[in-house]
């Protein structure tokens, strides 16, 4: 055995590494482990062989010893580490196929991980597709421990390098396959899988493969899900080498805050990962139906609904092919916007949405057409309408950017609908929340003044937008910035936009490029030559405020000397110029200014400016005090008078020693001088006078908004004044004409009372007893105001006609008390009672109905009344024998107005009173008598009736006569008219 190892070990390594001992082969990884290790650098030779042959890995990997494979597997590691990436790109097709069969599904713990760990090495070491495009296959592979191996590896991978640096895609097709496997384990894994992909992808990786998953997955993952949303972000642990570089060169190169770039870039753009970017394009043109345009032409709603919902589900696709949908945004939707339905223009902003989703930056060419009908729109005040048109708005500025969407929605701050200008606000304040770009100087001059416009609105959302506008582009381009557009506006308001912008979360941020750098370097470059300032470009900079300082103190003969001693060389001027013009660059915009003289008409050229001591200094600005010593002073041709301008830029071929007139230079650098000093101070001034100007422009504008607020408002409280008056007005008006019509009314009530009285005193003169009269003529009317308890006994004996003699001495005293209704004995009286006094239905039928009240056409004729007293005193039987003979004696069987009483009363009446009055005996007549009685008895019961009816009517018409009377004595207008 001794002999054996010692052969063995003697034998070369690459024959060991396919000895057919197992023993050998897993010293030969142990030895090259240990070669790989203490090898210098990636160009030992010790890697020579192992790269010119890679199938040596393919079977060390492969053993089938697991102990000899599990050394084959760390001398990989080993290997790929030490070699670098050249050892990677030519082993990877050899090695990674007997890794993922046989070093992923070891049943060795330690043989996994370093198999794990090969494979990270080979995505570090180059890039991730290659391996994850070996891995994919695997996953169909029939024995399960394999596929679960692999959905672990590509679990490990996702987790290190994230989903940015490894291309999800490829995995999220191949999910919906493994997550129906027979295998627990495998589903098992793919479900930590997906939630790995979940925690960089988030929803968007839905897209991919959830619909091809079964209801009880999809609510398994639901709850993975949710858990994993309460993890931390997640961030790459591993880089590549290519990252690792990168990170070195800027760490190097920028310093501290360089090192971490590449992690912190990750970890903020990781989770901005969107179905889009997973999504393959798809071709919707196909699917878009034929006749669309002719549905949405239809009359009906409905038609054009449908037609929009078929465009829908064509285009709800993750990404869409790039076609022409020119005419299907301008000509239909677009038309869609303006329809009266707004189930129509929901379906078409959701339409919008979708293709802008679904084109991003293609369907910048199509935003013209359709982003301004999508404003116009947003007058709609039910929420869901608003809310779909924001949708396509917001989809629509993500597809293009700020500067493209910003003409249309500061248009649409000025709209004269306030639902139209307070969503355009919240479109734009959403634009600049989401803008990875930070707007412009004059983008943010024209936002500003637009919302300062909005701070004077009526409506408080509009103000509030307002403010919410100035914060947020505060926020991205800082308070200074904004300063001189927020000074104008008061306290209050100012606060606001100060809350605004303290709460304001937004991605851009304003950086301000560094200006003066680059033309200081620019003007270095024309007196010394291209080559001097792009060697040294930061030399001349920090070298010329040195120079500068000590140039005053230099004598008069050494600055004269320093032009002479550069001549012959080329070299020596770009460091003196450097130093001029950076001394005199501290005057802005000189260089500018003497620039474009440098491109003057004399066209010198560069070896003339090389031998002008003075060229160098006049290239910039106004040279120092040394060198407008050294500088003659030249021709002035054209140019008197100009002061700076008229300064001569060169003088070719002119370079004498000694300076010529020194006395005038000092006198034009003096003049200069004063004249730029006062052009510094004037420009300076100017400068501080337009900030005050446009800061009182705000000011005086926010100012002219709150007076027309202002006199909004009192206009509309004049108005509402004046409304009030003339309602008032107007109810005066109404309540003189009822006091009018009232005081007519009294008039009339007046005259008919005066007529009652008339009526009243005519009828008493006619049912008077005339001269002819016994003095025991008796007034019937008298009786009907008797009480009924009235008998014929006390009648008989003498009280009826002292009583009634009485009485008819009282109506000769007090004629003007009697009432007609006291003559009215059988008939009723007239039915006019004053104040609405009426008789019931019952009432009018006994009394002869309502003709027998019509005091108008009765007129209380004497004829009428002797009738009426010759009935009723015929059928009565309450008479006392006076009345009885007062009426036998008087009237003979005749009324008292000459008119005939019938044969039967006259009979009746005389029985009565003979039975009555005289007490004689009538059985002469028995059978005749009784009919009489009979009849007598029926009269006199309908006679108490309507006494009794008589009396209760002519109680309620003194009432209502002296209730009448009352109410004209109190009211003073009445009362006046009575007294008149």
């Amino acid at each position: 055995m001794a002999d054996q190892e010692e052969d063995y070990s003697s034998l070369p390594l690459l024959d060991r590494f396919v000895h057919k001992i197992w023993k050998v082969r897993k010293q030969a990884y142990e030895d090259a482990t240990r070669s790989f290790e203490r090898a210098p650098d990636e160009a030992d030779p010790v890697y020579r062989p192992f790269l010119q042959d890679p199938s040596l890995w393919k079977g060390a990997v492969a053993d089938s010893n697991v102990a000899a494979q599990q050394e084959a597997v760390a001398a990989l590691c080993a290997f790929l580490k030490c070699a670098g990436p050249q050892a990677c790109i030519r082993t990877r097709s050899a090695a990674i196929p007997p890794l993922i069969e046989k070093g992923l599904a070891s049943t060795r713990a330690a043989t996994k991980a370093t198999s794990l760990e090969a494979l990270l090495l080979y995505i570090e070491l180059d890039t991730p597709g290659p391996v994850v495009d070996d891995l994919i296959p695997a996953l169909s592979h029939k024995q399960p421990k394999i596929v679960a191996a692999v959905l672990s590896a590509l679990h490990s991978i996702y987790h290190v390098y994230g989903c940015r640096t490894v291309d999800p895609k490829p995995v999220l097709k191949a999910l919906p396959k493994v997550f129906g496997h027979a295998d627990k384990n495998v589903r098992a894994e793919a479900q930590g899988l997906a939630v790995e992909l979940y925690r960089w992808l988030r929803e968007a990786m839905k897209h991919s493969f959830w619909g091809d998953l079964k209801p009880v997955q999809q609510q398994d993952l639901e709850a993975l899900f949710e858990k994993a949303k309460q993890d931390p972000s997640p961030t790459q642990e591993r880089l590549l080498r290519s990252q690792q570089d990168a990170r070195a060169a800027a760490s190097n190169g920028g310093g501290e805050g360089g090192s971490s770039d590449v992690p912190d870039d990750h970890a903020e753009e990781a989770p901005e990962v969107d179905a889009f970017d997973l999504a393959e394009p798809v071709d919707v043109t196909s699917k878009i139906p034929k006749d669309l345009h002719e549905s949405l032409a239809s009359t009906k709603w409905k038609d054009r609904k449908d037609g929009l919902d078929a465009l829908h589900a064509a285009v709800n696709v993750p990404r869409i092919k790039e076609a022409d949908f020119g005419e299907l945004v301008r000509s239909s939707l677009a038309k869609c916007m303006k329809d009266a339905n707004i189930a129509v223009v929901t379906v078409a902003a959701n339409c919008v949405e979708l293709l802008a989703k679904g084109l991003r930056g293609d369907f910048a060419k199509y935003r013209s057409g359709i982003m301004a009908p999508m404003m116009e729109r947003l007058k709609e005040k039910k929420q869901s309408v608003a809310d779909a048109l924001g949708a396509a708005l917001d989809a629509v500025f993500a597809s293009t950017g700020l500067t493209e969407c910003l003409d249309e929605t500061l248009q649409s701050l000025t709209n004269k609908n306030p639902q139209v200008k307070q969503e355009s606000a919240r479109f734009l304040i959403r634009c600049l929340r989401t803008t990875r770009d930070a707007p412009s100087k004059a983008e943010v001059k024209a936002i500003s003044e637009a919302a300062i416009k909005l701070l004077a609105e009526s409506t408080e959302g509009l103000r509030s937008s307002a403010a919410e506008i100035l914060g947020t582009v505060m926020k991205i381009m800082g308070e200074r910035a904004m300063n001189p557009y927020i000074d104008g506006i008061d306290d209050i308001r100012k606060a606001k936009v100060k809350e605004y912008f303290e709460k304001a979360e937004v991605r851009a941020k304003d950086k301000p490029k560094p200006v003066a750098p680059a033309p200081t370097a620019k003007a270095g470059k024309g007196p010394a030559g291209k080559k001097a300032s792009d060697r040294k470009p930061a030399t001349g900079l920090h070298k010329a405020p040195p120079a500068a300082a000590a140039a005053p103190a230099a004598t008069e003969d050494d600055s004269a000397q320093a032009p002479l001693q550069a001549r012959p060389t080329a070299r020596s001027i770009p460091s003196k110029a450097g130093g001029s013009s950076k001394a005199s660059s501290s005057i802005p915009g000189a260089g500018l200014r003497l620039k474009k003289k440098g491109a003057g008409p004399d066209g010198a050229a560069p070896a003339s400016a090389h031998a002008s001591p003075v060229k160098a200094p006049a290239a910039r600005s106004i040279p120092s005090p040394v060198a407008q010593e050294e500088a003659p002073s030249g021709p002035k041709v054209g140019l008197a008078g100009r002061g700076l301008a008229g300064r001569p830029l060169g003088k070719p071929n002119r370079a004498t020693p000694e300076p010529a007139a020194p006395a005038a230079s000092p006198g034009l650098s003096v003049v200069e001088r004063a004249e730029l000093e006062e052009l510094r101070a004037e420009n300076e001034r100017l400068r501080r006078l337009t900030e005050e100007l446009r800061s009182d422009k705000s000011r005086l504008t926010s100012q002219v908004y709150e007076l027309q607020n202002q006199n909004a408002e009192l206009v509309e409280d004049h108005t509402r004044d004046m409304l009030s008056v003339k309602a008032k007005e107007t109810q005066l008006v109404r309540a003189r004409s009822d006091a009018e019509a009232a005081q007519q009314t009294c008039h009339k009530q007046q005259r008919e009372m005066e007529r009652l009285k008339r009526e009243l005193s005519r009828a008493m003169r006619a049912a008077s007893p005339g001269p002819g009269s016994g003095p025991g003529q008796a007034d019937f009317g008298e009786h009907i105001y008797r009480d009924s308890t009235t008998t014929s006994t006390g009648g008989a004996n003498g009280t009826g006609h002292n009583h009634h003699h009485h009485q008819q001495q009282q109506q000769q005293q007090q004629p003007s008390q009697h009432h007609p209704h006291h003559h009215a004995l059988g008939r009723p009286l007239p039915r006019r009672p004053p104040f609405g006094s009426h008789l019931s239905s019952s009432e009018e039928k006994e009394n002869g109905g309502p003709d027998a009240f019509d005091l108008r056409s009765a007129k209380l004729s004497p004829t009428s009344l002797s009738s009426a007293v010759s009935s009723t005193g015929t059928g009565g039987g309450r008479h006392s024998p006076t009345f009885g003979d007062g009426h036998a004696a008087g009237a003979g069987g005749v009324g008292s107005a000459g008119v005939p009483l019938s044969r039967t009363a006259t009979a009746s009446s005389r029985s009565t009173l003979v039975g009555s009055g005289g007490g004689g005996n009538n059985n002469n007549k028995n059978s005749m008598d009784n009919e009489t009685n009979a009849e007598g008895i029926e009269t006199w019961k309908r006679a108490a009736q309507v006494t009794t009816a008589l009396k209760a009517k002519i109680e309620q018409m003194k009432v209502g006569l002296a209730f009448q009377r009352a109410l004209v004595l109190s009211h003073p207008v009445l009362a006046q008219g009575t007294r008149a």
